[in-house]
């Protein structure tokens, strides 16, 4: 067998390029968080490396896994985009929800993978996965528009124009997609929808319809809603490409204490640590070893609480694993975890490019909207099929009412005051989902785990 085959760690230059196309095929997912958030997105690159690095230390190189920006936690991450928190307060959340993890890993050390199983069952995780597809939804719909729900941003016909082209891009890719394409349909999508833009704008297209759109204004409003002072007839700008400097260091924030960004953040973290589980079940059948046992989920757990930690303290996204990744690593069959160590320092050293972070927020709103609008369903979707797996009997008593109460508080707008701050959304979704499981009486349901990827 040779070195990049083999499960044992080996780490040789020859392998540098192999790592870098691991980091290509995580990149349309790895910069779309930022993009999204207004996080610079250099900064994700490099906490993405770091916090990889990291995970090796701490599970002795053994797993052949990368670690890049969750999406699961973008309402908190919306939630500072909007004034409701401050980024540096969400930050802080989000090293909290790290540190969740890492009581996770300890509480697994200490009782094993089976209190993991019971503290959070499909039951819980599947509904809870949903409601964070569902609760993004509006957003997506409305970059695909051209509007954040307050304000028009982009007119309103090139914007639907581009993100369906990046819409049906992603969706071809994704079923017809063979090879190494099959694994960046994300990437595709942008790459589309960004060309369309060059073309309606060089065309004149853009610049017709805005003049168009403008014209129906009524008292400076469409549809209720103001216009941007700074939409023009162009839906892509080259000046932050101008503006950067070739290399930069990227523009790292430090958290602020916050307990109330730390009770709306902490309870979104159960999502991803069930899909942590279900990302290294999957590796390990992939690459034919049981990373569960070792070097343990414990370790694998606690690798990724520190990571995501790390990421925040420096004004990053969270990270998770990347199940992308672990496709490429099934169609290559490149085990060597010492690959995923060349993916991390490739992307720690682009972080230091300044101009690539000013071409990605070149990248029309409306393209990434079209890419949500599949992406956030498919989060709903993944949701459910926890449910469905895991053939559960949703018509008994008990699993109707531990579902239908996570939707409907998360949904619905419930707040719950605890002193210190109101809970709500996700967060009091899935904290509601844990307490009724944990009280309710459990006859004749079925309490097996399946864990989910999201």
């Amino acid at each position: 067998m040779s070195d990049v085959h083999s499960t044992e760690y080996n780490f040789k230059l020859k392998d540098a390029l192999l790592g870098a196309q691991m980091l290509f095929v995580a990149f349309g997912a790895l910069v779309l968080v930022p993009i999204l958030t207004g996080i610079d997105s250099n900064v994700a690159l490099f906490t993405a490396g770091i916090g990889t690095l990291l995970f090796q230390v701490i599970t002795k190189g053994k797993v052949p896994v990368f670690l890049a920006s969750s999406f699961a936690f973008l309402p908190p991450l919306f939630a500072a985009q909007q004034g409701e928190f401050t980024y540096p307060q969400i930050m802080c959340g989000l090293v909290a929800a790290g540190g969740l993890y890492v009581i996770i890993s300890l509480c697994i050390r200490f009782f094993g993978a089976g209190f993991l199983h019971k503290l959070l069952p499909p039951i819980v995780t599947g509904p809870v996965i949903m409601l964070i597809g569902l609760i993004l939804c509006p957003v997506a719909v409305n970059m695909a528009m051209g509007h954040n729900g307050q304000v028009w941003l982009e007119p309103q016909i090139p914007s639907m124009i581009v993100a369906g082209v990046a819409l049906l891009t992603t969706i071809l890719v994704s079923l017809l997609g063979k090879g190494w394409l099959k694994l960046v349909p994300i990437l595709c999508g942008i790459a589309a929808g960004y060309v369309c833009s060059l073309i309606l704008d060089a065309s004149g297209l853009t610049a017709s319809m805005y003049n168009e759109f403008v014209g129906s204004a009524v008292d400076g409003k469409i549809n209720g809603m103001g216009l941007a002072p700074w939409m023009d007839g162009t839906l892509i700008s080259l000046a932050p490409v101008s503006q950067a400097k070739l290399f930069a260091i990227p523009n790292f924030s430090l958290p602020t204490w916050s307990w109330e960004a730390i009770l709306y953040v902490v309870p979104i973290a159960i999502a991803p640590a069930i899909e942590h589980f279900g990302d290294i079940l999957a590796i390990g059948s992939i690459s034919g070893k049981d990373y569960v046992k070792d070097p343990g989920i414990q370790n694998t757990m606690l690798g990724d609480g520190l990571a995501t930690s790390l990421a925040s303290m420096l004004g990053g996204p969270p990270n998770t694993t990347y199940s992308e990744v672990s496709g490429a690593v099934a169609l290559t069959r490149a085990f060597n975890p010492a690959i995923m160590t060349w993916a991390a320092i490739t992307a720690v050293l682009l972080a230091f490019v300044g101009k690539l972070g000013g071409l990605l927020n070149t990248i029309p709103m409306p393209v990434m909207g079209g890419i949500m609008l599949l992406l956030f369903g498919a989060i709903t979707v993944i949701g459910l099929s926890t449910l469905v797996r895991a053939q559960l009997d949703l018509l008994l008593p008990r699993n109707m009412i531990i579902v239908a109460i996570i939707l409907v508080f998360g949904l619905g707008g419930m707040v719950l005051n605890v002193g210190i701050t109101d809970l709500k959304g996700i967060g009091l979704g899935a904290i509601a989902g844990v307490v009724l499981n944990l009280i309710l009486p459990c006859k004749d349901c079925n309490t097996e785990n399946d864990p989910a990827e999201l």
